[in-house]
């Protein structure tokens, strides 16, 4: 049974899957899209959505969350311009787009980019 079990496990342990959405959170900030498995970008998404709900509105609270969650490099941009981006969206920030397989294991791949 399943019960109240959420999240995947990607083949890692605790502190490497965070590790892992820490570091896909930071580039896909960074870069506005990124391409990667379907299933990490499955897991990214309410990760990152949380995120930028908290950068919507830019007080003290808000930016300590969001330097625990990923680090202070990556909290100027969220809070400078894609909170105010959102300001006016209640939710989905994201987009997952699905690409053909990959060509060396045929694992699904996809790309998850910001919603204009």
């Amino acid at each position: 049974m399943r019960h109240k079990s959420k999240g995947r496990k990607l083949k890692r342990v605790r502190k490497q899957r965070k590790a892992l959405l820490k570091g896909l959170a930071f580039n896909f900030i960074k870069h506005g899209k990124i391409k990667t498995t379907e299933a990490k970008a499955k897991e990214l998404r309410p990760f990152v959505e949380k995120i930028i709900s908290k950068a919507k509105v830019d007080n003290l609270s808000n930016r300590r969350i969001v330097i625990a969650r990923l680090g202070e490099n990556s909290v100027k941009k969220l809070f400078s311009e894609i909170g105010p981006r959102y300001k006016e969206r209640k939710g989905g920030y994201t987009r997952i787009t699905k690409l053909p397989p990959r060509k060396g294991d045929a694992s699904k791949m996809a790309i998850i980019e910001f919603v204009l």
